[in-house]
This record gives structure tokens, sequence and C-alpha cells, in this order.
């Protein structure tokens, strides 16, 4: 019987140390490892694998774009994980996570939205301009649901 592909992160090639903080934003290809703090938005290179594997000693204060995100620490940010995106026991999301696989333990928090895409996930609002193609069928962008309330309505 064949098995789904296993995932197998790159090799780690920048390390973060803990007690350092980095502000302004970071752009990395492969694997970065973080066990201190980033206070700016976190980029992956576009297939490059790029995997963020932050600690959890690790915090990013900003948005993290990246292909693959093994979560252990903290982001205060949106989160767009292009290919996966794995929280453990400890990881602390505040922001919206896109992904396209997501595996959560439990004791993992996410406080915001947990949005699936099978395509490629939205740009950021700093990116070029561009929407996401879809907005009218995801509830995230004010648009009426099936649920019968009005848009903006809140439960």
């Amino acid at each position: 019987m064949a098995r789904g592909k296993r995932f197998k992160a790159p090799k780690v090639s920048t390390v973060v140390g803990q007690g350092t903080t980095i502000t302004g934003d970071v752009a990395f290809g492969g694997g970065l490892h973080l066990d201190g703090t980033i206070k700016g938005r976190v980029t992956g290179e576009p297939d490059s694998r790029s995997t963020l594997t932050i600690s959890e000693q690790g915090a990013v204060e900003g948005d993290v774009r990246v292909e693959n995100l093994i979560l252990n620490g903290v982001v205060v940010g949106d989160v767009y994980a292009s290919e996966r995106a794995e929280l453990a026991t400890n990881a602390r999301v505040t922001g919206t996570v896109y992904y396209r696989l997501l595996e959560m333990a439990m004791g993992a928090e996410v406080n915001g939205q947990l949005v699936h895409r099978e395509e490629e996930v939205p740009p950021m609002a700093a990116d070029d301009g561009e929407s996401d193609p879809e907005p009218a069928a995801d509830p995230a962008f004010g648009q009426p649901t099936d649920t019968g309330r009005e848009p903006g309505s809140t439960l």
C-alpha cells in the first residue's frame, strides 16, 4: 500500500539564537531555526522549500510567509504557509493562519482564523496590491454566508 509523502525539512542553514533580537524584515531560503525574536516580517524565498522552525523560546512579531512552518513558539501576525503548517504543543499564534496542510497538536493555540487553501495562499496586503482571486467565497472577507447572518454581524 502506497503511503503519502512524508515531510522532510531541508537542512537548517541559519540559526537565530536565544537572546538574539532582530528588528526588521528577514528573507531566507532553505531552513531557518529561530530560538530568538524577530520583530518584522519573515519571508521564505519562493520554490526554495523554505522552512521556518520556531522553537519554544522563539517568537516573531510580524507576518510570516513560508512554504513550511514548524511552530512551537509564538507568532503575533498572520501566517501564510503555502505547503504545510505544523503547530506543536506550545505553539501560540495571534492572527490568521493560511495553510494547505495543517498539523495541530493538543495544546496549540490560534487566536484568529484558520483558512484552508488548496491553491497558493493569498498575497500579503503590502506585496503587489492584488487581492485574493476568490474573496467572495470566503467569510473572512465580509461576504454573506449560508448562516443567515448579515455581513459584518457578530454572534
